[in-house]
This record gives C-alpha cells, sequence and structure tokens, in this order.
C-alpha cells in the first residue's frame, strides 16, 4: 500500500500511501480501509470468561468444580485464557464511589484494581496446573504463554480507566469484564469466546427475579436481541454493540457455569445456553 519517494538534493523522502494527505475521520476514506485480510494471531484459543458476582463470588463451591474442569480440559489439549469479573466488591466499590461524586472513570480504575483481587484467588487455585497472571504490559508475550502449555488468566474490565466514555444513561462505566474480555478474544482472532454465568443463556427476564421468564433460543443475532430491547441481560450491553462490529470473533455464548460439564460441551462446541452472533 505505501511507496518510498526517495528525495534528492534538497528534496525530502516521503511515504506515498493511501492515507497521506487524508482526514482519517472522512466517511470515504474510513470506507476504502474495509479489509477481509485482518490476521487473526491466535485461532485456536478459547477466552473463557468467569462471572465474578455468579462464579467467584460463591466460593469454592463454585470455584474449584470449575478449576477442575478447565484443568481437564487443558490437559485433553484445548488452549484457554481466563478472565474474571468483579463481583460484589465491585459493585461495593461503586456504591461508595457514587456517594463519594467520582466521575465515571474514577470509578472505572478503583473497580479495576478491585477485579484484581478474584484475579489472584483464581490463580492460587490453578498456579499447579499452569495459572499464571497475565499483565496487560505483556500481552506481546501471549502466544509464548499459550504455546508452553500456561493458563494466562485477566482482569475482564478493559484499562480505559480514567478514559472511560460517559454513559449515555445513570454513573457507572459501561466498559465492564464483558466488554474486556470480548474485546481481547476478538484482538487476537480466538477460536471461542464464552461467558460462564449462573444462568442457562438469556431469558426475556431475568428468571431468578421472574419466574415467568421464557428462554430464548438457543441462537439469536445480536440485531434480534437488541430489538427485544430486555429489561434486563446476563451480558454487558456494550458487548452486544462491540459484536455488531467485529472482524474476527462473529459470535459468544453465553452458559451456566455453575453446572458440571457445561464448559467442557460448550468448549466442543455443542448448542448449550444462548450463542449470540451477528
Amino acid at each position: 500500500m505505501s511507496r518510498v519517494l526517495v528525495g534528492e538534493g534538497l528534496h525530502r523522502t516521503h511515504v506515498e500511501n493511501p492515507l497521506m494527505r487524508e482526514s482519517l475521520v472522512d466517511s470515504a476514506v474510513l470506507a476504502a480501509t474495509e479489509s477481509d485480510k485482518i490476521w487473526a494471531m491466535l485461532p485456536d484459543v478459547a477466552v473463557v470468561g468467569l462471572g465474578g458476582r455468579s462464579i467467584l463470588d460463591r466460593g469454592a463451591s463454585a470455584i474449584l468444580p470449575m478449576r477442575d474442569e478447565i484443568v481437564r480440559n487443558h490437559k485433553d489439549g484445548r488452549k484457554l485464557i481466563l478472565g474474571v469479573g468483579t463481583g460484589v466488591r465491585g459493585r461495593h466499590t461503586l456504591t461508595i464511589g457514587l456517594d463519594l461524586g467520582i466521575p465515571v472513570g474514577g470509578l472505572a480504575a478503583c473497580v479495576g484494581a478491585v477485579e484484581e483481587q478474584n484475579l489472584r484467588m483464581l490463580l492460587a487455585v490453578l498456579a499447579p496446573y499452569g495459572g499464571m497472571h497475565l499483565i496487560r504490559d505483556f500481552l506481546g508475550q501471549l502466544p509464548m504463554y499459550v504455546e508452553t502449555g500456561m493458563i494466562p488468566i485477566s482482569i475482564g474490565i478493559p484499562p480505559y480507566r480514567f478514559w472511560e466514555p460517559p454513559p449515555e444513561q445513570g454513573h457507572l462505566p459501561i466498559n465492564g469484564p464483558d466488554v474486556g474480555l470480548y474485546h481481547l478474544a476478538e484482538t487476537i482472532g480466538a477460536r471461542q469466546m464464552i461467558f460462564c454465568k449462573d444462568v442457562d443463556g438469556i431469558y426475556t427476564d431475568d428468571p431468578a427475579k421472574n419466574p415467568d421468564a421464557k428462554p430464548l433460543p438457543h441462537r439469536i443475532s445480536v440485531a434480534e436481541l437488541l430489538a427485544l430491547d430486555l429489561p434486563d441481560l446476563p451480558i454487558e450491553r456494550a458487548a452486544l454493540e462491540l459484536l455488531q462490529n467485529a472482524r474476527l470473533v462473529r459470535e459468544f455464548q453465553i452458559i451456566d457455569g455453575l453446572v458440571a460439564g457445561n464448559l467442557t460441551r460448550a468448549l466442543a462446541g455443542e448448542k448449550i445456553g444462548t450463542t449470540v452472533h451477528q
């Protein structure tokens, strides 16, 4: 796409390319950058998100069976990257921050720090099996970690922190752990993105609060899901908006991680829970 124009004498060398002297917000320029040649860096890796409130807050009764299932799949040759949510401590932190009037960027930074606690607890039980703390400064070494048999564990909150955009409604950060983990999966071109929650996919309402809630089909497009405008979702709405524009990971699956064997079935491609696709 680029051509080097070597200058002579007093003439400077230039690099000629299609974006030279163009506005990078021009709609025609943006349309011309569309490509079907985007490289998937880790196409054989599955990213698995463990919900903070739904899995990690329940303690050993939920974490240890999940740990055992992760280890079994890892020993069977599946390459995994794990991510953790915030849980009740994150909500407590948000409540205090709201009471203090902290800006939304400050709230995002505080919640990200709390999420690190869940990561370290999961790391403790996975350490004998190859679990390791994925520090974001070393994301470039992720292929080496995976290929050498490690199980990288990351916090889910994306590192926007003080640059978290103000939300359209309310005063909570919209980019939570679901967004961060899906963004990671999309960036590396992962084979799968699986969210382990405490509900068997998406319902018309929260089934824990509304016994009349009905499950949605096993596969639903993101456009159909957003059009339903459901009162509650087990996945962050901002993650659905990301999915609309994804180039590599064009679907993700939401399963009940508390049911033994569900993660294994999802990794094998079985239709459980709800899969949201483009």
